[in-house]
């Protein structure tokens, strides 16, 4: 008889309005009758799902599950990154945006979910990292990230992504650029920006075309930087976005990269897959297949399309 596979669900008992505490016995139970023997642990606080996935690697977990939003994930990947015997990682989206998943086809459908992980297919995965940190699908910088910060957990919970587009509607008026110098490869960037970002993947706060030709292991970045600009600009930029037509704006700069060196003589708050990442200056630097996570094997998304809605490409999970 084949052994049984162990798995590790690492879960925030506050994500998608606490779903996951709600579904957890139905969850362990799919996952039991998939031939996943699972154990669990309910994040407490900040940076605990980051020492829980380190200590399932050191207790030799075949696979880990993160269960949350996107700031859970990039916990777990925190975790994870640094070992040299990195167990498969399969995700569970509950959280408002679910960016990641949403790139990588993974249905927000629980169930469905659950059956993708036992099935165990895998895709190699590109990683950034910045000094000691990692980021999974998105870094970013400039004025506009600062209201990732802003949302209150506990509206977050209750309204979900409309709390991120009353932050950001309220904010928007007041956004002030950045002076930015950016080293990227083969080319030299000075500017004032209102914000830069640096993708793994083509999803992005809920826009699914923000950086189209993404490639999830390809290892290089997608760059973009929006330039200085008004209100009426930058409302006509993200309603192309929202139609995947944006890259051709005057507005905008957008580039591939493996290696990206930024600086600033502003004070500039950096956001790591919705994650609060410190300060400029810094190198972000592509870690090419650097992990494996679970996928449909179909690569086919049953996520539903959202409404066109002003939505500011930041969140907090």
């Amino acid at each position: 008889m084949a052994k049984r596979k162990r798995a590790r669900l690492i879960y925030n008992p506050t994500s998608g309005r606490e779903e996951m505490r709600k579904r957890l016995p139905d969850v362990l139970d799919r996952l039991e009758r998939g031939g996943l023997e699972t154990s669990t642990h309910a994040t407490i606080g900040e940076g605990d799902a980051t020492l829980a996935a380190a200590e399932a690697v050191e207790r030799g977990f075949d696979v880990v599950i993160a269960a949350g939003g996107d700031g859970t994930l990039y916990e777990v990947i925190n975790g994870l990154a640094e070992k040299s015997n990195r167990p498969a990682l399969g995700i569970l989206p509950l959280g408002t945006t679910n960016d990641f998943a949403r790139a990588l086809a993974i249905p927000r459908n629980i169930e469905e979910a659950c059956d993708i992980i036992t099935r165990g297919f895998t895709r190699d995965i590109d990683l950034g990292k910045v000094n000691n940190r990692y980021f999974i699908n998105i870094a970013a910088g400039g004025s506009m990230t600062e209201l990732t910060y802003e949302v209150p957990s506990k509206l977050k919970t209750m309204l979900g992504q409309l709390a991120y587009y009353m932050k950001g509607l309220e904010k928007l008026p007041r956004l002030r650029p950045i002076e930015l110098l950016m080293k990227a490869d083969d080319r030299e960037i000075h500017e004032e920006v209102m914000m830069f970002l640096i993708a793994n993947s083509n999803s992005v706060g809920g826009f699914e075309r923000l950086a189209p030709d993404a490639s999830l292991n390809d290892g290089m970045f997608d760059v973009l930087v929006l330039k200085r600009c008004n209100l009426p600009e930058f409302i006509r930029l993200v309603t192309l976005a929202l139609r995947g037509e944006h890259l051709a704006d005057p507005n905008l700069i957008h580039f591939k990269a493996r290696n990206v060196e930024v600086s600033s003589p502003d004070y500039v708050q950096l956001n790591f897959d919705g994650e609060f990442g410190g300060t400029l200056p810094t190198v972000f630097t592509n870690l090419q297949s650097h992990l494996d996570i679970i996928v449909d094997e179909s690569g086919q998304s049953t996520y539903k399309k959202r409404p066109a809605l002003i939505n500011i490409p930041f969140k907090l999970e």
